[in-house]
């Protein structure tokens, strides 16, 4: 019990730095988009809006599941609203990534300081999500597991929008941000799958772990036999 209140509450902590972060990065891209009239930028910045519902949505999971019956509720309920929070993320990258391309949307112009917030969103999220894996594999729970995916996912798209915003300032390519982007919407779109149907991909060794160790890509992917033997 003792354990598990001190994991409950590593995990809050994480969570919560992730939130001040979040205020922190969009704040910034906010600023720094408008200032450069950066679309990419500015959409990196209202990201930062969904990963704060992501957050507050953990926050109340971790801080009122109490009892066992009420952690399960609470379990499914805040997986289904992460579920849907994975489904706006990918919406929202295919309606900006295809209004860049098609030139309803203005050109995303270089930016100093809205690269070095992506570059540095990009490392503490590496960090995050390495945190929120291994305590959601201790406590088995797949709604941390699906805010600690979201980081991943903004990690990788944070890392799109650098590669997009040097290609830019450097060779003027202003359509590599949107395109590599795109190649995110299938991540997106199957981590919101398996929340909202409340579980994961399954093998026949038994039901899917939250697991993060080199069997499964450390986490990326569902916990497979081989990972199940490794943990017996």
């Amino acid at each position: 019990m003792l354990e598990s209140d001190s994991l409950r509450r590593t995990a809050l902590l994480l969570v919560l730095i992730g939130l001040l972060w979040n205020v922190v990065e969009g704040g910034v891209a906010l600023w720094a988009g408008a200032r450069s009239g950066s679309v990419a930028i500015l959409a990196f910045g209202l990201d930062s809006i969904i990963e704060l519902l992501a957050g507050g949505v953990l926050i109340w999971r971790l801080w009122g599941g109490r009892s066992e019956m009420d952690a399960e509720s609470a379990e499914a309920k805040s997986q289904q609203l992460l579920g849907l929070s994975f489904f706006l993320l990918a919406a929202y990258v295919v309606l900006h990534s295809g209004a860049s391309l098609l030139g309803w949307l203005p050109e995303p112009r270089p930016s100093l300081a809205g690269a070095a917030i992506v570059a540095a969103s990009a490392v503490v999220m590496a960090g995050l999500y390495v945190g929120k894996m291994r305590i959601a594999e201790r406590m088995q729970s797949r709604s941390l597991r699906a805010e600690a995916m979201e980081s991943l996912f903004c990690d990788l798209q944070d890392l799109t929008i650098l590669v997009g915003l040097v290609l830019n300032g450097l060779l003027a390519w202003w359509w590599a941000d949107p395109v590599a982007a795109l190649f995110l919407v299938p991540l997106f779109v199957r981590e919101g799958m398996e929340n909202l149907s409340g579980h994961e991909e399954e093998d026949e060794g038994g039901a899917a772990k939250v697991c993060f160790c080199g069997g499964c890509f450390f986490g990326v992917r569902a916990c497979g036999s081989a990972c199940h033997a490794a943990q017996s």
